[in-house]
């Protein structure tokens, strides 16, 4: 059945099945929107991008860090503005945070992306080259046993090394995200989906192995929760953590070893679809 054509129905249609029926064809529905959205056409023109320019571990893992704070508005300005922060680390980030000289940071001090602005651009350098000096890769950064659900005590922890350097500006805090201060943290799980997240398709790099697809969060947008919300996958308010642990459960009911696959899939028809309208 097309996607669209199965979302057309009334948000009646599922509960004239029974449960199995119910979850087999969302199951259906949502594995054919992820085989059309997880693919190499998804990267150009998505935050994604940008990590995808470079080649060592340790340059990906900035790069998509900056891409996905950086990741308000539209895709294209997130783009240039996040080309334009890195392009200041002559293309090698990792060799840059490490070993740069005070005058290498002057045009950081002027750069602004929303309410980003220098001084937090001046600390992420700051934050980056502390934790590098600590750990050969910001993997280290995100503790998380094996038999813990989620990864909330790994972001909760992320959190508390960021910005561990005594002169962290609190204006900066607000930049990582953490479900301490109950966020749904949409940003730093889909920095964590990228990372972590390994399969065929070309788009997640799967570069990481301590945390496991299953322990992921699905990034909750606003595209994501208004389909989740139709597709009776969500019902908490407000957006918050909570809210994305909730959908992530309903996921997992779906591929319980890699449910925020279906980021894709609610991602991709909430940006194609005013199927829902």
């Amino acid at each position: 059945m097309a996607i669209c054509g199965f979302l057309c129905f009334s948000r009646a249609f599922f509960f004239t099945l029974n449960n199995t029926q119910k979850i087999s064809s969302l199951k259906q529905t949502l594995d054919e929107a992820e085989r059309q959205f997880n693919q190499p056409k998804f990267i150009e023109l998505d935050p994604v991008s940008i990590p995808h320019q470079y080649k060592k571990k340790q340059d990906i893992e900035i790069a998509a860090l900056m891409a996905s704070v950086l990741a308000w508005g539209q895709r294209v300005t997130i783009i240039n503005k996040t080309k334009e922060f890195l392009n200041w680390m002559d293309g090698t980030p990792h060799e840059f945070v490490l070993h740069h000289r005070e005058r290498d940071l002057k045009p950081f001090a002027n750069f602004k992306h929303r309410t980003f602005n220098g001084i937090d651009a001046l600390y992420f350098v700051a934050a980056l080259k502390n934790l590098y000096q600590m750990h050969p890769s910001l993997e280290d950064a995100f503790p998380l046993a094996e038999n813990e659900e989620t990864t909330e005590h790994a972001l909760v922890e992320f959190h508390r090394l960021f910005f561990d350097l005594h002169f962290a500006p609190t204006r900066t805090r607000k930049h990582v995200a953490t479900p301490a201060r109950k966020s749904a943290c949409k940003r730093m799980n889909m920095f964590l989906r990228w990372m972590v997240r390994n399969d065929d398709r070309g788009v997640d790099f799967g570069l990481w192995k301590k945390i496991k697809p299953s322990q992921l969060v699905c990034p909750l947008d606003v595209h994501v929760e208004r389909v989740a919300r139709k597709l009776k996958l969500l019902k908490k308010q407000p957006a918050n953590w909570k809210a994305a642990v909730e959908l992530t459960q309903a996921l997992r009911i779906l591929d319980p070893h890699d449910p925020v696959k279906y980021d894709f899939a609610l991602f991709g028809l909430g940006i194609e679809g005013e199927i829902f309208n």
